[in-house]
């Protein structure tokens, strides 16, 4: 007869064996490259579901830098960089901090003007048994969060979706806890933001705003998806950053095309294109 402790000793190599595991329990069988279909399948269900949950029907997607901050902290750090300057008139290394600060504090105002657009829509549009135009986010800092807080101080919800990055991103205080997702693909986290959007709102920033309101552009253009307002803050910075006539002129997208996106300067702006795209009711 098989000595107790020996059958126990076995029994447990089997069961901490990771052939034994569940395979949906199993990390090292869901990272395998032959199962990125199911992993794919899994980010696109999991959010869809909680959406669904939530009664999430529409949603405004809010896109910016996420180097952006508040006037607050501006203000604050532009004080601290005057200071080495008077002390020390001349000198380089501080005359470039005050630079950047002054930009900063420039750059501000898209701060402000998300957090109050954020605020006026979600007040507008979110009731109790319906919930439209639904604030979303890449759930990082500068204007994503801007945007979030705006929702939140309006006591509303708003959706963040972040990224795994190598420098991982933290999201943001203000997203819903309900509603802050985390992906691994890009092309996931893009279908989000699109699948239920009614509204695209774009402020100054990088490469990832650029990605990301070029490809709903180009997917209103080719009809790809539905005709939408896309709202871009600041005619000064994309008509700088994009020459849109020249694009036109070149032959390279159709004079038609300019009329995809609308520039605005302020949030109530904002929301009279939004309001006169779709007659002042929440879309069905």
């Amino acid at each position: 007869m098989i000595d107790t402790d020996l059958s126990k000793a076995l029994q447990d190599k089997i069961m901490q064996s990771p052939a034994y595991q569940l395979a949906y329990e199993d990390p090292d069988l869901m990272a395998e490259d032959d199962l990125r279909p199911l992993r794919l399948q899994m980010e696109l269900l999991k959010p869809e579901r909680i959406l669904h949950e939530h009664g999430i029907n529409s949603t405004v997607v809010v896109f910016g830098s996420a180097r952006t901050i508040s006037l607050e902290q501006a203000q604050q750090r532009l004080k601290q960089a005057e200071r080495p300057l008077a002390d020390t008139p001349g000198n380089e290394d501080a005359q470039k901090a005050l630079n950047v600060a002054i930009r900063q504090h420039r750059q501000a105002r898209y701060y402000e003007q998300a957090r109050r657009f954020a605020a006026l829509v979600s007040k507008r549009f979110q009731k109790k048994e319906r919930r439209d135009f639904v604030v979303v986010t890449g759930g990082g800092p500068g204007i994503m969060e801007a945007a979030n807080r705006g929702a939140f101080e309006m006591e509303a919800r708003s959706i963040g979706l972040n990224i795994t990055l190598p420098h991982e991103q933290k999201p943001n205080p203000f997203i819903t806890p309900e509603l802050a997702f985390r992906f691994h693909y890009f092309a996931l986290r893009k279908m989000h933001f699109l699948m239920r959007a009614k509204a695209l709102v774009a402020f100054p920033g990088g490469f990832g705003t650029f990605d990301e309101l070029f490809e709903a552009l180009t997917l209103i253009q080719t009809r790809k998806m539905q005709c939408i307002p896309v709202v871009l803050f600041g005619a000064e910075f994309w008509q700088q950053a994009i020459n849109f006539d020249f694009l036109i002129s070149e032959g390279v997208i159709a004079a038609k095309d300019r009329d995809l996106f609308t520039f605005v300067e302020t949030a109530e702006q904002a929301i009279d294109v939004l309001q006169d795209f779709y007659q002042g009711k929440p879309p069905q």
